[in-house]
Order: structure tokens, then C-alpha cells, then sequence
């Protein structure tokens, strides 16, 4: 990012010379040398190579017209031009960061979600995220996470189930979470401790069509349930299975974080998991994106 400074006492008052602008990455390679008095201790400091840093201080001496280090076989020391610039130099580095963290804590990326986020996942994540980079995490409870990307609503979604995401989407899968099966205390299932994938086939299964994991697409057509009753949300689902029209097929999360007196959860023997993914645009904030995504990552190894 170019950086203008203006260098009253040492008669500059515009840093750009045979085409070389100063930028705020010379001032910092500068700054770093003139504190450390050494290139190979603030090469290792900016995390750059040697050869890449005294090309960044020639440039920013070209530019300027001024000699700023006095070079040694043993030491790097400041000429006077160079002390007097260095005192400049962090004041501008100083009011730059300054400007940059005022502008992060303004900064927000919306995380959309179709019920319960993966737990301890989801408050690792954001807790990293946020000491990070300054910015905060606002959560949108959505039915249609992808649709609300679609309508620049949210800036990245956490999304369950092995749907074709359509382009131009990107996606990160972070996990799978396990099946369980769920009824109503009043089914003749309430009493079973495992339930076979395969016989999910000869009970009515309660589908949430809009954001469910799980439907007549899980299975091949040959082995799909014959008997379908859709809810459009989660809350319908919920309630449909607690009245004991059917059986329900949820990830683990739900069986863990949803109670309630009216369901019973069962294990699905031979299931496939559920993929949970981040789902973004490719054109949204993408630098607050890719932080995001580091740090979800990050949390999902944990």
C-alpha cells in the first residue's frame, strides 16, 4: 500500500524519486534495521530474506536521495540523516497501524448458520478470529444459508450434508459429524439401542427439506424410504418428530445440544457421516475470508 510522508526537517515533502514510491514496507524494513543494527536480525524479524531487504533499503535510499545506514563489517549504524529519519519513520509507521486497528475493530464478517454450529468448533474459532484480527463475528441464523450468500446477506456459511454446491461457491470441509436416528417416546423405537442404516427404508421418515442433512437422496433409489413427510424448517422437524408421525435422521450435534423430554435418540449402525464445510463467495471480503477460514481450520485440528 503506497504511503506518502512528509519529511519537513529534512526537506522531502514527496517520497517518490525516478519512479521508486516509498511504501510503509520500506519504512518498517528501515525502522527494523536501525533498531536491531543488524540486516540478518531484521530480516529474521520482518520474516523476509537478507538480499530481499537491502533491496528494500536501497530502494527507499534512492528514493530519497540520502544515505540512512552507515554499513560495517560488523555493525549498521544510522547516519545523522538516518537518525533524524528514523524518528519520522515510526511516528508514521505508528499513526499508520494506528488507522489500520481503528478501521479492523469497525470491521465484521457475518457467519451464516441453519441451526446449532459445531461446538467447541464454533467458539474456538470466532475467539481466534476475533484476537487476531480486531474484526468481530456477527451469527445469522438462516434456514437457506446458501440463498442468503446469494444475496450477499452473509459472508460464509457453515453447511451440512453432501450437496453439489453450486459455482461459483468455495468450500472448505472442516469435519464429519456421526448420524443418529431420533423418534417420539411413544414409538415402538424408543426402545432400541442402535438402529441399521438399511432399515431407515421401512419407517416414515420426517425430512426438513429446506436445511436437513439427511432425505431420500442419502440412499440409492433402490434402498430409499417409500414414506416422506417434509417440514420446511428445523422447529417443524422437531415438533413433527415429537408428535410421532416418524422418525427423524440427525448429526450428532443435535443429540447432544437439543435436548428434549419428548424425543429419543438412537445409533444409526453403518451410516454415512455428515460433511459440515464453510461455503463462501469468491468475491466477497476476502481478506477477513481467508482469516476466517485459517482459523476454522486451526480450531477443527484441535
Amino acid at each position: 500500500m503506497p504511503f506518502r510522508l512528509a519529511l519537513c526537517t529534512m526537506g522531502i515533502d514527496a517520497l517518490r524519486s525516478e519512479g521508486v514510491e516509498v511504501e510503509i514496507r520500506h519504512l518498517r524494513a528501515f525502522a527494523a534495521v536501525a533498531r536491531c543494527r543488524s540486516f540478518s536480525r531484521a530480516a529474521q524479524e520482518l520474516l523476509i530474506t537478507q538480499p530481499a531487504l537491502s533491496r528494500t533499503i536501497a530502494q527507499l535510499e534512492g528514493a530519497l536521495s540520502v544515505r540512512l545506514l552507515e554499513r560495517t563489517s560488523r555493525r549498521v549504524e544510522p547516519t545523522d540523516a538516518g537518525a533524524e529519519f528514523l524518528q519520522e519513520a515510526e511516528r508514521a509507521i505508528a499513526s499508520f497501524d494506528h488507522a489500520l486497528n481503528t478501521a479492523r475493530h469497525r470491521a465484521s464478517l457475518r457467519l451464516g448458520f441453519s441451526w446449532l454450529l459445531p461446538a467447541p468448533w464454533a467458539q474456538r474459532t470466532i475467539k481466534s478470529f476475533e484476537g487476531a484480527t480486531g474484526a468481530s463475528v456477527t451469527l445469522s441464523r438462516t434456514d437457506d444459508p446458501l440463498q442468503a450468500l446469494r444475496q450477499r446477506v452473509i459472508d460464509v456459511a457453515v453447511v451440512r450434508g453432501e450437496m453439489d454446491l453450486p459455482q461459483p461457491f468455495q468450500t472448505v470441509r472442516l469435519c464429519d459429524e456421526a448420524r443418529f436416528a431420533v423418534c417420539a417416546r411413544e414409538s415402538p423405537l424408543a426402545g432400541r439401542t442402535h438402529l441399521d442404516w438399511g432399515e431407515v427404508r421401512h419407517w416414515r421418515l420426517i425430512v426438513n427439506s429446506v436445511s436437513g442433512t439427511t432425505g431420500p437422496w442419502s440412499w440409492p433409489e433402490d434402498l430409499r424410504p417409500k414414506d416422506i413427510v417434509e417440514t420446511s424448517n428445523y422447529d417443524e422437524w422437531v415438533e413433527t418428530v415429537a408428535a410421532n408421525r416418524g422418525i427423524g435422521i440427525v448429526p450428532e450435534t443435535a443429540r447432544r445440544r437439543s435436548p428434549h423430554p419428548a424425543l429419543r435418540f438412537i445409533a444409526l449402525v453403518g451410516a454415512p457421516p455428515v460433511p459440515v464445510r464453510l461455503v463462501y463467495p469468491p468475491d466477497g471480503p476476502r481478506a477477513l475470508v481467508r482469516r476466517f477460514v485459517d482459523a476454522s481450520l486451526e480450531a477443527a485440528r484441535r
